[in-house]
């Protein structure tokens, strides 16, 4: 008689564990899709706000450069970023994963071409670094050189970094790679102001760099100057 209860016992809690695991399961992909949706829905949001960039940098060069902001591109770029990581992190190199990091590389040239032709016309006070990296396995200072980019991001408001995958299979970085003559064995790199940097380097070697750019001084008064002179 014992017997039988304690069988059925481990019955059912064979069976709790086993609804349990499955609940888990259930919950974890339901919030990985919910995640992936709310990334793809940020990444619609970046392609219209681009466009919407794209056509008032036209009308602006008709108009006055009075008008002119230093970040005319949605800040939802960087929010894509940090949900990207997110995604890296917790799902892996999943199809849809992979695919949005290709299209939020995309999105980072489109922005840093916009934002340099925009600073160059209406003299904005900016400045630009191309940040290639790879992964942690095959490049141990990698992060560190991603957190002394992010301290210069907080002192510099002006610096805008763009950060790209070595190893992504884009044409457009590809392409990147063969202009900086970037190679595998020099990571992390960094571009600022078209010179390459390789290897780390540390905040007040950066700083200097960045202090010494014409890009980092204060813009000069353009009062009704236009943007096509």
């Amino acid at each position: 008689m014992n017997d039988k209860i304690d069988w059925k016992k481990y019955l059912i809690v064979f069976l709790i564990t086993i609804s349990l695991f499955l609940t888990a399961g259930y919950l974890s992909n339901y919030f990985s899709d919910q995640k992936i949706n709310q990334i793809k829905l940020i990444q619609d949001n970046i392609a219209i706000n681009i466009l919407s960039s794209e056509t008032q940098f036209s009308l602006l060069q008709e108009l006055s450069c009075k008008n002119v902001s230093g970040s005319l591109l949605s800040s939802e770029l960087d929010e894509l970023g940090r949900k990207l990581e997110w995604g890296q992190k917790n799902l892996g190199d999943t199809e849809e994963v992979s695919y949005l990091k290709k299209y939020y590389s995309l999105l980072q040239i489109k922005d840093y071409l916009l934002m340099k032709k925009i600073s160059q016309s209406c003299k904005v006070k900016s400045a630009f670094i191309l940040y290639f990296y790879t992964t942690a396995e095959n490049c141990s200072l990698c992060e560190r050189e991603s957190f002394v980019l992010s301290s210069l991001r907080e002192k510099y408001p002006e610096l805008r970094v763009y950060s790209f995958d070595y190893s992504i299979d884009l044409s457009a970085v590809k392409a990147m790679l063969q202009i900086y003559k970037i190679k595998d064995t020099e990571l992390p790199a960094l571009v600022l102001d078209d010179e390459l940097l390789t290897g780390f380097h540390s905040i007040e070697d950066l700083e200097e760099g960045l202090l010494k750019s014409f890009k980092l001084q204060e813009a000069k008064p353009e009062g009704d100057t236009k943007t096509g002179s």
